[in-house]
């Protein structure tokens, strides 16, 4: 089985193709990854031996360890990629469609915040439903990168 997926940063900057089957696609608890993504985990799937290229520009490494180096847009700061001894993993969030990529197995779970296993419990409202919010909402322009490939970005006529 053959598969094509693409993703890249919030600001187009870098984009990235895999090329085949995906490896195995995990979450991560540990304090590294909270902070490398700012947020309670990071989702991460191994490149395995899909082909891989990275397909407009290329990201900034920090090396987060002795062992890995994590990959982030240089530009926006998006967090990118994961590289270490056993390959390079990509971050779940920045495929186009991230839901091909789910998921399979959790890592660093000593490391979970107390409250992650509260979130799925929370009270949910869609984005509109701020009454007092709405108006602000709908003055705002979207400068991210679409999920999809480009030719070019950002676009020409952009200010």
């Amino acid at each position: 089985m053959t598969e094509n997926l693409s993703g890249g940063c919030q600001c187009g900057a870098v984009r990235f193709r895999l090329s085949g089957r995906p490896g195995t696609s995990s979450v991560c608890y540990c304090r590294m990854c909270q902070k490398a993504s700012a947020s309670q985990a990071l989702a991460l799937v191994s490149v395995g031996e899909a082909e891989f290229e990275w397909t407009r520009g290329q990201p900034s490494w920090f090396q987060s360890s002795n062992a890995a180096r994590r990959g982030f847009c240089g530009s926006c700061g998006t967090p990118l990629a994961y590289d270490a001894p056993d390959g390079l993993a990509l971050s779940v969030l920045a495929f186009d469609d991230p839901d091909q990529v789910p998921p399979v197995i959790a890592y660093g779970v000593e490391a979970k915040r107390v409250w992650c296993d509260g979130l799925p419990a929370l009270p949910e409202r869609d984005t509109m439903e701020d009454a007092e919010a709405v108006a602000f909402l709908q003055t705002l322009v979207n400068n991210q990168h679409p999920d999809h490939d480009t030719d070019t970005w950002p676009p020409e006529d952009r200010t």
